[in-house]
């Protein structure tokens, strides 16, 4: 059964990633408004009706905007950690909140999504996988730094939405005051692109067929710059930007032969419903 898998959004105006099967999904975040969102499922010819949870990676606007009304409005279960809760006001009296934490699975249907804890300056970040039949689909944005569970994570999936922020010099010239540097790149923000490409380049297994770089600063990166740079080093590896703008295409991942489940996979884009 494939996994198909796009970003909705991806960027510090709105995250939210999707990652389902035929019959069930979950979102990744939440961060654009319920309006955008429904939109652009519709756009991609994928019914609202196959979401079955949304799951939270932690507090920031830019990845619950537009959760409250998206999660009442369909009767979502959201699984969120105690303290990203805590900290996100009117989802405290939500009564569908289920909260998970690092190294806990959730199944919902055929989909076993595992959390895992992260350096990012938030209350009790998570980043989280999705699998399904021996295929997995990782989301990891809001990475102040790679630690050993990120690069196991990594190392054991088959697609990723992976963090690429900001472009060192970039940030290093750019207008943003001093503070604001030092937060972006100090260990508890967001990976640059050269650090996002040593994890890529070192801890890459040999069955990673797709690379969806996600969360581009707007300011202090350029999407044509980070493609060419992962390009150069990508080999079989298929590398995407995520648009902060718009969804990426509807990818789909499978096993040819699903009673060989060690066999070789492909990866198919999709076309996308305009």
């Amino acid at each position: 059964m494939p996994l198909y898998f796009t970003s909705l959004n991806s960027g510090s105006n709105g995250n939210c990633y999707y990652v389902g099967n035929s019959s069930e999904a979950v979102l990744i975040d939440a961060g654009i408004s319920c309006k955008e969102t429904e939109r652009r499922m519709r756009s991609l010819g994928l019914p609202m009706t196959k979401i079955k949870a949304i799951f939270i990676t932690h507090e920031h606007t830019d990845h619950i905007r537009g959760l409250v009304l998206l999660a009442k409005k369909y009767s979502l279960p959201v699984y969120i950690s105690t303290q990203t809760l805590s900290c996100c006001g009117e989802m405290k009296r939500y009564h569908s909140c289920q909260t998970v934490t690092d190294g806990q699975s959730v199944q919902i249907g055929e989909l076993k999504i595992t959390a895992f804890s992260k350096f990012h300056d938030a209350a009790e970040p998570l980043s989280f996988v999705v699998r399904q039949c021996g295929i997995q689909v990782g989301v990891m944005t809001d990475i102040g730094k790679v630690c050993d569970k990120v690069r196991n994570y990594f190392s054991n999936c088959h697609a990723v939405f992976l963090e690429s922020n900001y472009d060192v010099l970039m940030l290093e010239n750019g207008r943003y005051p001093n503070y604001l540097k030092q937060r972006i790149r100090g260990g508890s923000g967001h990976l640059s692109n050269d650090e996002a490409l040593a994890l890529f380049n070192n801890h890459r297994n040999t069955t990673l067929s797709r690379l969806i770089l996600s969360h581009l600063s707007k300011e202090n990166n350029n999407p044509i710059l980070v493609k060419e740079l992962f390009e150069s080093h990508s080999g079989k590896v298929e590398v995407h930007v995520a648009s902060r703008d718009t969804h990426s295409p509807l990818f789909s991942l499978f096993f040819p032969d699903e009673k060989k489940q060690a066999a070789t996979y492909k990866v198919q884009q999709l076309a996308m419903f305009t």
